[in-house]
C-alpha cells in the first residue's frame, strides 16, 4: 500500500480527516482537483474573474465555481482548503430541532449530545470568537430586525477570523506558538474571495497546517476518476489531470479511503464508481436522495447613494432570526463578486413561479431604472448588501446521474425536484426583510434572476445525497460515516448531513468529522 488512508478533497471534512489520523499514527495523501492559492493569486483574482473562476471546461483554474442545474444554482471553492478558501467565515451551532430531524434521530445515537464536545474542539481549532465590528450595514440590519419586532435575536455573528491589530503580524496566538503567524483583519469585506491577509482562518492555517506539519502528503490538480475495491482488500484511487485531457496519474492503493469531495463532488465520484464504472456496484441506491439546499434564498438591497461605502468589515458580521425558523446574515461582497451584478433584478413575490417571472418582467418594462440599477451601478461592491436567508425547514431535491440535451455524451448530475418537499427560490420574510432595509438604508430591494425568473434555489450550502442511514435500503453511510457495503470506505463531508442546518454549516461538518475520525482507533491499536 501507499498510504494507510487518501483522503479525496481538502475541504472541512477531507482537512480534519488528514490532520487527526496523521494524529494517529497514519500515512496520509490528501487528493485536490484544485491547486494551491496564494495570497497573489487572490489579489489577481479581486482584478481578473477569469483568475477567480473554476470553469475547467474553458481551461480556467481559479478556486469558486457557480454551477447551474435544472432546480438549483450552487457555489463554493475548489482549491487546497476547499470551501475554507471563500467561505464567510461563518461559525454557528444550529438550532435543537436540526438534532430531532427524523431522517436520523431514529438512529440510536444522541446527536446533540455526542457531537458537542466535537463543536468544542471545532471552535477551537477555527478560532471561533464574537465579530467585534459594528459599521453601517450592520447598523442598517439590526433596524430593521427592531422593525420585525425581532431585536431579541440580533447580535454579531461568532467568526473564524484573527481580528487583532490590523494588519500586524505576530506569532500564531491560537496552538501556543505551534501554528504559522497571523496578521490582524484589516476589514477589507474581501472573505468570500480569499484572504490574501492572512487574517482568515481558512484550513491551510490550522487542520490542513498541521496535516501537513505531522506528515500528510497534498496533491494537487489531481482528481479521482474511479475507486476500485482490491482483491486482498483496501482500495486502488486512480486519478486524472481536472483540465488538461490525457494526462493521468500513477495509480495509488490505501488500505482506506475518505471521500470528503464535497456534495458535487463526492455525488459525482460516486455515481461514476456505481452506475458507469461499475467499481462500488453496491453503493446505496439511496445515493443522490434528500439533498438539502439549507433552504436558502437571497435577497440584495444596492444604495442609491453612489458614494455609499458599506465595505468596512469582514463578509458577515451581525445576523437575526425575523422569525423562529428563519436566519438571516448580511454580507459584503468583494470586488471578484462584481460579475453578479448582472444576476439582480427587481424584487417580486409570488408562490406560483411562472407568474413570479411574469411579473418580473412586467416590472422590468414598467420600472426600468430602478430594475435595472445593479447593472450599470457605479460603485457597486460598495454600495451592495446581499442576505443570505435560510431555513430548518425539512424541504429537498434529489440529483440522479446520466445523459441530457447539454451533454449527450457524458454522464452528469441532474437535479430532481421532491414533490411536496421542493426546495424554495422565494421565502417572503426574507423579500420582506430586505423591502424594510432598503427603506432604512434609501436601497433599491432587489432579487436574483436564478430565482426569480429561472425558480432556481440558489446556495452556498448544499447538504445530504450521501446520508446517514440505518442500512442500505436507507442510507449510503452509517452513523460511523463509513459507507453500507464497502469496509473502509467513508464519505466525510456535508453530503452525509441528513437536514437542513439552518445557519452556515461549516461548524457543523467540522463537528462531525472530529466525531468520524475520533471513533477510529489508532494505527497503534
Amino acid at each position: 500500500m501507499d498510504y494507510d488512508f487518501i483522503i479525496v478533497g481538502s475541504g472541512f471534512g477531507g482537512s480534519v480527516s488528514a490532520h487527526r489520523l496523521t494524529q494517529k499514527g497514519y500515512r496520509v495523501a490528501v487528493i485536490e482537483q484544485g491547486r494551491e492559492i496564494s495570497p497573489e493569486d487572490i489579489e489577481a483574482a479581486d482584478a481578473n474573474s477569469k483568475k477567480f473562476l473554476w470553469m475547467p471546461g474553458l481551461k480556467m483554474n481559479g478556486y469558486f465555481y457557480q454551477r447551474f442545474f435544472r432546480h438549483t444554482s450552487i457555489v463554493g471553492g475548489v482549491g487546497v482548503g476547499g470551501g475554507s478558501i471563500v467561505f464567510a467565515s461563518v461559525l454557528l451551532r444550529p438550532k435543537k430541532v436540526f438534532y430531532q430531524h427524523p431522517e436520523w434521530s431514529n438512529l440510536g445515537v444522541d446527536w446533540e449530545a455526542e457531537l458537542a464536545p466535537h463543536y468544542d474542539t471545532a471552535e477551537k481549532m477555527l478560532g471561533r470568537t464574537k465579530n467585534p465590528i459594528f459599521d453601517k450595514q450592520d447598523e442598517y440590519l439590526q433596524k430593521t430586525a427592531q422593525e420585525m419586532n425581532r431585536a431579541h435575536t440580533f447580535g454579531p455573528t461568532y467568526n473564524g477570523i484573527f481580528f487583532g491589530t490590523p494588519g500586524v503580524t505576530v506569532p500564531d496566538p491560537y496552538f501556543d506558538g505551534e501554528g504559522p503567524d497571523r496578521a490582524g483583519c484589516q476589514l477589507c469585506g474581501d472573505c468570500l474571495s480569499g484572504c490574501g491577509k492572512n487574517a482568515k482562518n481558512s484550513l491551510d492555517r490550522n487542520y490542513l497546517y498541521f496535516a501537513k506539519k505531522n506528515g500528510a502528503e497534498i496533491l494537487p490538480e489531481r482528481k479521482v476518476s474511479r475507486i476500485v475495491p482490491l482483491e486482498n482488500g483496501g482500495y486502488a484511487v486512480e486519478m486524472v489531470h481536472p483540465i488538461i485531457k490525457n494526462k493521468a496519474y500513477k495509480t495509488l492503493k490505501a488500505n482506506k479511503v475518505v471521500i470528503s469531495g464535497g456534495v458535487l463532488g463526492s455525488l459525482e465520484l460516486l455515481f461514476t464508481c456505481r452506475d458507469v464504472a461499475a467499481t462500488l456496484p453496491k453503493i446505496s441506491n439511496r445515493l443522490g436522495t434528500g439533498v438539502r439546499t439549507n433552504s436558502e434564498a437571497f435577497a440584495i438591497v444596492l444604495s442609491r447613494d453612489i458614494n455609499e461605502d458599506l465595505t468596512r468589515g469582514n463578509a458577515i458580521t451581525s445576523d437575526f432570526y425575523p422569525d423562529d425558523v428563519t436566519h438571516i446574515t448580511q454580507n459584503r461582497f468583494p470586488d471578484a463578486y462584481t460579475m453578479m451584478k448582472m444576476q439582480a433584478g427587481p424584487m417580486v413575490d409570488d408562490h406560483r413561479p411562472w407568474r413570479r417571472a411574469l411579473r418580473t418582467f412586467g416590472n422590468m418594462i414598467l420600472h426600468p431604472r430602478d430594475a435595472t440599477a445593479s447593472w450599470f451601478a457605479k460603485n457597486w461592491r460598495q454600495r451592495i448588501t446581499v442576505f443570505t436567508v435560510m431555513q430548518h425547514l425539512d424541504n429537498q431535491i434529489s440529483f440522479t446521474y446520466g445523459k441530457n440535451m447539454f451533454s449527450p455524451l457524458k454522464p452528469v448530475l441532474k437535479s430532481k425536484r421532491v414533490k411536496g418537499k421542493e426546495a424554495p427560490s422565494y421565502i417572503p420574510v426574507g423579500n420582506e426583510a430586505g423591502r424594510i432595509y432598503a427603506r432604512i438604508s434609501n436601497g433599491i430591494p432587489l432579487n436574483s434572476f436564478m430565482e426569480s425568473i429561472a425558480n432556481l434555489t440558489t446556495t452556498s450550502h448544499i447538504l445530504g445525497g450521501c446520508n446517514i442511514g440505518a442500512d442500505v435500503q436507507d442510507g449510503v453511510v452509517d452513523t460511523n460515516l463509513e459507507a453500507f457495503g464497502y469496509p473502509g470506505l467513508y464519505v466525510i463531508d456535508g453530503s452525509a448531513i441528513p437536514a437542513n442546518v439552518g445557519v452556515n454549516p461549516s461548524l457543523t461538518i467540522t463537528a462531525l468529522a472530529e466525531r468520524a475520525i475520533s471513533r477510529m482507533p489508532s494505527k497503534k491499536e
